[in-house]
This record gives C-alpha cells, structure tokens and sequence, in this order.
C-alpha cells in the first residue's frame, strides 16, 4: 500500500522558502570576499576561488537537498536545513579569522582553502532547500514546468535582491560580522517558526524537530556565534573597500602606518610631513622636487589617496599648489581625518569615486603632475593600467607634466614590464626609478614609473635620488628599452594584471 505523498507547502511560503535560501547563498558569497581579503589579497584569482566554491556548493547542495528529497519527508527536513545553514553561517567567521591567520599569503592552495572556510558549509546546506520544496509542491506531473519554472525564478530573483542589497546597502551599513551574524540569526529564527508551524500537524516526536535535537542545534548555533565575535579581527575599521587598521610606530612617537588588508599601504607622519619612511614615496618626492623650482606651487592630480602622504607632502613643500585626489573609499577619507590628520581645503580637495570616471572628467592640460598610487591589495586596478588610461592621463598634463606612477611587482617583473610598454604608448619620455636587485629580477619591489610629453630633468632627478635612503637606479635610454623587451602593451580590452603577477 503506497503512502500518500507529502502535502505541499502553502504558494507563498514555498516562494518564500526558495527566494530566502538562494538569496542568504549570495549574501554570503559577496561577504566572503570581505572576510578572505585582509588574508589573501583581493584579486581576480581570489575572486575566482570565492565564486567557483561558491558555486561548487549550490551544484552539490541542489543534488543532496533533491536526493534526500527522495527518500524523505521535505517537511520534516526544512526547518533542520534552515537551523544547519544558520550554524554554518555563524561558524564561518571563526573559521575565516583563525584560518586566515595560518594561511595568510596569496598561494593557489591558501586561496582556495580560505574561500571554502567561508563560504561552502553555510552554501552547501542552503542550496538542499529550493529542491525540497519543489519536490513538495509536485502535486502531478502536467505542472511540473510550472512549479519547477515558478520556484526558480524565484529563487533567482532572491538571490538578485540579496546581491544588490550587499552590495549597495548592507556592506556601507555594516561590518562584515555583523552582516554575518544577523544572517545566522534571521536563518535561525525562520528555522525555528518554520519547524513550530510544520509540527502543528505532525505526530512523530522523533522527527528532528524534538526539543532534545532543537537544544542541540541551538547550543551549536550560540558556541558557533560567540566564537565568531570573540574571533581576531585584523581591522580597526571596514570600509566598503578595505579592512583597515592604523598602528602607531614605536620608534617615532608621530609615526604612523596605514594597514589596509593586512598590508602596510602609507606612513603618516603627524609631525613632520616632509618625513618619508616608504622608499617608493621617497622616489615620488624626489620627482615632485625636480619638477619645478623649489616651493613653486603646483597643480597636481592625486589618484588614489591611501594616507595621503604625497599631497600633504607637496602640501607642506610647496605652499599653495592646488591638489585634487582622487580615492574610491570615502570611508578610508573618513579614517583619515579621525586618525592621521588629514585636513582637506580649497588648496587639497579630495572626491570620491572611481579614479578612471575622475580622470575623464578633468579639464584637459590643467596639471603639472599626475601621481598614480591606486591599489586593490597590491595589485594596480586593471582598468587604471592600459594605454587608454594612460592616454587620458596624457590629456590632462601640461606639456611638460610628469605623469609618475607606483608599481609593485616580483620576479620574472612581468608586470611592470608590461606597464612600461602600455605607459610608453602615450608617452614619448619614460623613466624608471627602483633597486638595482628588483631590476635584476632577484626580489620583489616597488616601481616608480616616471613618463612625460617633454624630455623629463633626468640629470636634476638623478642626483636628487642620490639624497634617498637606500641606492636606487634611475633606468632611461637603450637600458630601459632593453628591460621593457618585446612586453605587450595592456589595452582596455587585454589587461590581465592579476595573471602577469606570479601567482
């Protein structure tokens, strides 16, 4: 004798069902790339590895959640579903902020381990739930497309609101933890109505929604949440670019340095700004000095702000120059008046937004030096590193402006290679400022890129780079040419930064 086959869910909590579980899917695939950034980088690789196990966890949680469908009852395995993916919502954070402590760095294998801490578990048993409540809603085999059709779009549409709402409202509004641990609440909480509503009419007090079993989840859900608030956290602040931390410099009490993903990004000194501690600044400075007498004002272009190190640098040597910078993060803006004494006026403005839109709206030849030091981790922006960047940067120089631009790259120095190519295609006068050793392809380093529609001081600016800290080499002429060799140049439509850095 056949049992009679599982009622179906009410219209509107089935739909209800499939747009919440797809839609906490995509919250948790864009926070994770938050949560794994400050250990591993943001790149295209990293963003690859958070999506591709992202993805690996819907395909198997959809083939697990449809066979368990099968051979079970879908209304007595909702709820459990529900209270698992808000477990594993709320243990992501400990394992996230403890892994990524012993797997910091950019390794293929780090990255991959680290993107599946934080988000396969919480995806995986998401994704079981959409197949089990089509299953529940298959009264007859002449509605299947219907119900199947219906139940996915819907589940599309959640997971489209939930990626704009991330995006757009969430990731501004709050931290990452938060984002979190509200998720594994909300999850937790419709588990627990969803189960009290089904056992209305249910007679099996062994089902996995008896008090002993909801005890236990409810236990792993609280030990899984506490250990994710009390977990390190590497940010002081999180912006909506950046987990950013400030620390202060022992050895120099107005000293400090701007963390921004667990990396150092800018030294600020409180003090003195004409106090350059990074080398790469240091090589900047000297081409700002050389660029016109001593203390002419100037008018510069800033793109890319960090800790605004370089304008208030010009700032304070050459008093009345007119700066505008240029910074995606306007919280990063905000962390920088409250901590590293940033002051903006008419003399240093400062507008937010992306520094490819900003260059394209500045009046052409209206600067005298345009400062490239943009950065996603350490890696350029692919879209501010091609000819058609660097063209529109041309356009906005005088004559004899210097555009001057920092790289960071590792041997074989793929990568600058390249940019040197892709700067020389709109430039007729390059430069190379970096350490014999990186030039040499024996270690990794900044390189400063110096480029001009004039012959640029090489004399003036090679003896001043004598006055830096450490020896650096000035590389111009046949040498430079040498260097470059047959490196492509990077265009809008061919720009694969992240893949010419050795992985």
């Amino acid at each position: 004798m056949e049992t009679a086959p599982p009622r179906a869910l009410p219209t509107a909590l089935a739909s209800a069902l499939a747009f919440g579980a797809s839609g906490a899917v995509l919250v948790l695939e864009i926070v994770a790339l938050r949560l794994v950034g400050p250990y591993v980088g943001v790149t295209l690789q990293v963003s690859s590895s958070v999506i591709g196990i992202s993805l690996a966890a819907i395909a198997y949680g959809a083939w697990l959640g449809g066979r368990l469908a099968d051979r079970f009852d879908p209304r007595v395995l909702l709820a459990p579903a529900l209270i698992l993916g808000a477990i594993g919502t709320a243990v992501t954070l400990p394992l996230v902020r403890w892994g990524g402590e012993l797997l910091r760095g950019g390794a293929a294998p780090a990255v991959l381990l680290l993107a599946a801490l934080a988000v396969f578990l919480p995806a995986f048993v998401l994704s079981a739930i959409p197949p089990m409540v089509v299953k529940l809603q298959l009264s007859n085999l002449r509605e299947a497309g219907t119900v199947v059709g219906r139940l996915s779009s819907i589940g599309t549409l959640g997971a489209i609101t939930a990626t704009l709402g991330t995006g757009f409202v969430f990731v501004a509004a709050m931290p990452s933890s938060v984002i979190i641990l509200s998720l594994a609440g909300l999850l937790a909480l419709a588990g627990l109505l969803l189960g009290g509503w089904l056992r209305r009419d249910e007679t099996h007090p062994d089902l996995p929604g008896s008090p002993r079993f909801r005890a236990m989840l409810a236990t792993i859900g609280l030990l899984g949440a506490g250990l994710g608030a009390i977990a390190p956290t590497p940010c002081d602040v999180e912006t909506a670019y950046h987990c950013a931390r400030v620390e202060a410099d022992r050895d120099h009490p107005g000293g400090r340095t701007l963390m921004l993903n667990s990396a150092p990004h800018s030294y600020v000194d409180l003090d003195d700004p004409r106090h350059l501690a990074f080398a790469y600044v240091q090589w900047i400075a000297a081409v700002a000095d050389v660029l016109r007498p001593a203390g002419t004002a100037i008018d510069a272009l800033h793109i890319g702000g960090g800790g605004f190190t370089v304008p208030n640098y010009l700032r304070a040597t050459r008093p009345g120059s007119d700066q505008l910078v240029l910074e995606l993060d306007g919280g990063l803006v905000e962390l920088d008046e409250r901590r590293l004494g940033l002051v903006t006026g008419a003399d240093l403005r400062v507008r937010v937004g992306d520094a490819r839109v900003g260059v394209a709206g500045r009046p052409s030849a209206a600067y005298d030096l345009v400062v490239g030091d943009a950065f996603g981790h350490q890696v350029v922006p692919w879209h501010l590193a091609t000819r058609e960047m660097a063209a529109d940067i041309s356009r906005t120089l005088r004559p004899d402006g210097v555009y001057v631009q920092n790289v960071i790259d590792y041997p074989p120095d793929r990568f600058i290679r390249a940019e040197l190519a892709t700067v020389a295609a709109a430039f007729p006068h390059v430069a190379l400022i970096a350490p014999e050793d990186a030039l040499a392809g024996k270690v990794g380093s900044n390189f400063v890129i110096v480029a001009s529609r004039s012959p640029l001081p090489l004399a003036a600016l090679g003896a001043r780079l004598t006055r830096v800290e450490e020896p650096v080499k000035l590389l111009t002429g046949p040498e430079l040419t040498s260097y470059v060799a047959d490196a492509k140049v990077l265009t809008d439509d061919y720009a694969p930064v992240d893949q010419l850095l050795p992985g």
